[in-house]
């Protein structure tokens, strides 16, 4: 159905940190990642411990007692039965900074535009112009890289080569993770004896399992039957990602890793989950306008305004049964000062809620434009304005060069300071994930 001779044939690799969190922990204390038995427990602060939620496990923790990454604390072996495991808090300093060690080792083998950090643990690189200056072989080169990150860091690396990104992924995730040598090149050429041999299409990068399930009703179970059916069939029912599901089960993959797609319409998010049901409005309001001021300081920071808010809230399903949540947005003069931010996004709230209990909370600007002339308020002060815009500017230096701890232990030294105070000062809460 394709003809290869017009795809891009490029020399793709990506890497995976094995059981990354796990292995550094390893390293942490001494130990080897391969063989020791150990499980990162992450645990709400006031909450019981068989409640702590197992964030990553070493190889061996998850070969010998079944760990997986969904499981509680309660649902491990009792501790009679587990004795050589170890269990440990997550550091996430430790995660960022193994991280940052490994990608330094990346810059050597290319260029910073051919590298894609894919996630803290899996990077692809683009070796096309430069594995040639390392070895006389593909195979030789992924080694190299594997032996200098183990050698240096103490971390173990899984290699997918592939002469696109596709390839390269799924030459990493269904066979380089299986074999000894934890490296695979997968060809073009190889698509019928790789791609089509796969039964579940779980299995493959980009197939969820709703998507799966819409496949399986047309008849199409497997990677060879997607790969040989009709791909009109595929397109009136996905649209364009039935086009992509299609080419996927051929191998093809035109991506370039340099060519980065820099979409012209943004938007800069950032979602908490609560360690609780919070009921009380003002506990609320603290949680809403902490996330307000961290998505404006990343607006700041771009130089950028925004002039459309959005506030997701999640209720707990265990207290609430007429509503799952609030979704509300709304159209605002473009600005990224932290004062009138946050009041829109407390007016939405006090607009829509009906003192449901709240276990997640979500905001995203949107609309995005450049801060060159923003637009002054005419019924408050124009010299008030900029000081709050200075203030804001200010406070983000100092978050970015000392940290967020730094200001709330510097605020609790405030004459009077109470935690409310403190919390409304710099945000009572920590944690939930980001997007964009």
């Amino acid at each position: 159905m394709y003809d290869y001779r017009y795809e891009p044939h490029r020399l793709i690799f990506m890497i995976d940190n094995k059981s990354f969190y796990a292995s550094c922990e390893c390293l942490r204390l001494g130990l080897n990642p391969m063989t020791t038995a150990l499980a990162v427990l992450s645990r709400q602060p006031n909450s019981d411990e068989k409640s702590s939620l197992i964030m990553a496990a070493s190889p061996l923790a998850k070969k010998k007692y079944g760990l997986t990454n969904v499981m509680r604390a309660r649902d491990l072996p009792p501790k009679s039965q587990r004795k050589d495991l170890i269990l440990v808090e997550p550091h996430m300093n430790l995660y960022i900074q193994k991280s940052m060690e490994v990608l330094n080792i990346f810059r050597k083998y290319a260029a910073e535009e051919d590298i894609h950090i894919y996630s803290i643990d899996e990077s692809m690189i683009d070796m096309t112009r430069s594995w040639h200056l390392f070895g006389t072989d593909p195979y030789l080169v992924g080694r190299g890289i594997q032996k200098e990150i183990r050698e240096k860091l103490g971390l173990y690396t899984t290699c997918g080569i592939g002469e696109n990104p596709l390839l390269a992924k799924l030459a990493m995730d269904i066979e380089a993770k299986k074999r000894w040598s934890m490296i695979a090149f997968w060809h073009y050429i190889d698509v019928p004896d790789t791609i089509w041999q796969i039964k579940n299409l779980e299995d493959v990068w980009g197939i969820n399992k709703s998507t799966a399930i819409r496949l399986k009703k047309l008849g199409i179970n497997d990677m060879n039957e997607l790969a040989h059916c009709n791909p009109e069939k595929l397109k009136s029912e996905f649209g364009i990602i039935g086009e992509q599901l299609f080419a996927m089960s051929w191998g093809v993959d035109r991506s370039i890793i340099s060519q980065k797609y820099h979409p012209e319409h943004k938007s800069v998010g950032n979602s908490q989950v609560l360690m609780r049901d919070y009921l009380e409005q003002r506990e609320i309001e603290i949680v809403i306008r902490e996330i307000a001021e961290q998505v404006a300081a990343r607006i700041r920071k771009r130089k950028l305004l925004t002039s459309h808010i959005s506030l997701h809230m999640g209720f707990s399903k265990f207290k609430n049964k007429k509503r799952t949540g609030i979704n509300a947005s709304k159209k605002i003069i473009a600005t990224n000062d932290n004062l009138v931010l946050t009041a829109e996004l407390r007016g939405l709230f006090r607009k829509f809620w009906k003192g449901e209990a709240v276990r997640t909370i979500s905001i995203a600007y949107s609309d995005l434009l450049p801060d060159t002339e923003q637009q002054l308020d005419l019924f408050v002060d124009s010299t008030t304005q900029m000081k709050h815009k200075n203030c804001d500017y200010i406070i983000d230096s100092l978050r970015e060069k000392y940290g967020l701890a730094s200001l709330v232990k510097a605020s609790s030294l405030l004459p009077g300071a109470t935690s409310i105070k403190r919390a409304n000062l710099v945000g009572g809460h920590n944690g939930g994930s980001s997007y964009e």
